[in-house]
């Protein structure tokens, strides 16, 4: 069983896309699993630094990880395997994970000061717990939002001397310069709110696309299962077909008997 043309790039697509996602998903979800672990490990302080916006997060790393590894799972086996039922998981998966992102790019944008709020108050807590337990999970959490965001710690410049191994290695103007990471992350979704939303919506588009594909793919099978099955004859393969054997009706013969004579 093979697909056209249309459907071997749709199955292209699909292999790359599902790849890309049992990458982004294991990350999210390690990175979760691992702040998860290093949020319940004694520190120099016995103190409790888990804030409620530091478990949503969390949370919402381990979850989200899964579904994208789960979603690249169904988009292998359906792609590599022609499988038609878990494209349609896939499918359904990519239609759920799509509406989420263009609904929480929609909510940023409405609602942007909270919002930022909250991730501030989840980059406090990130950065308290660091510093109280100097987890590896942390500090590797730490360096990818100071590169994101182009920040370092909680006062920036010169002031911050707890995190600079996790900041962005920079000239000394540019670290004398750099701002704290609260208030860049508070000035981004408040006076960027459009552009993290285009963000979210960018992604959605991209899901959509892979929903497309999958669409397309399961298109495809069925026209190459519903498509007549022909057999080429060559004369090699007509040399091997061995004539059948000639059947002849039997032929009965009445003598006259003497007497009847």
């Amino acid at each position: 069983m093979g697909v056209d043309g249309c459907g071997q790039l749709a199955k292209c697509i699909l292999i790359l896309f599902s790849v890309l996602f049992a990458i982004i998903g294991l990350g999210m979800a390690g990175l979760g699993i691992g702040l998860r672990l290093s949020a319940d490990t004694r520190g120099l302080f016995d103190v409790d630094l888990k804030t409620q916006q530091f478990v949503i997060f969390v949370v919402v790393l381990i979850v989200l990880g899964g579904l994208m590894v789960l979603v690249s799972i169904c988009g292998l086996h359906g792609a590599c395997g022609e499988n038609i039922s878990s494209l349609r998981v896939f499918a359904i998966l990519v239609a759920i994970i799509a509406g989420v992102e263009i609904g929480a790019g929609v909510l940023v944008y409405m609602r942007s000061t909270e919002v930022s709020q909250h991730l501030g108050e989840v980059y406090a807590s990130i950065y308290a717990q660091f510093l109280n337990t100097r987890d590896s999970s942390l500090g590797t959490t730490l360096k990818i939002i100071h590169q994101a965001f182009d920040c370092c710690g909680v006062g920036g410049g010169l002031l911050e001397v707890f995190v600079r191994d996790t900041c962005p290695d920079k000239s000394l103007w540019d670290t004398i310069t750099n701002p704290g990471c609260p208030s860049v992350i508070m000035n981004l979704f408040e006076d960027k709110a459009p552009m993290v939303m285009g963000f979210f919506l960018a992604s959605g588009a991209i899901m959509i696309t892979a929903l497309v594909c999958s669409s397309l793919l399961i298109k495809g099978i069925k026209s190459a299962l519903s498509a007549p099955t022909y057999v080429l004859l060559t004369t090699s393969t007509i040399s091997h077909i061995s004539p059948a054997p000639a059947v002849y009706p039997a032929l009965t013969v009445t003598v006259p008997d003497a007497e009847q004579v």
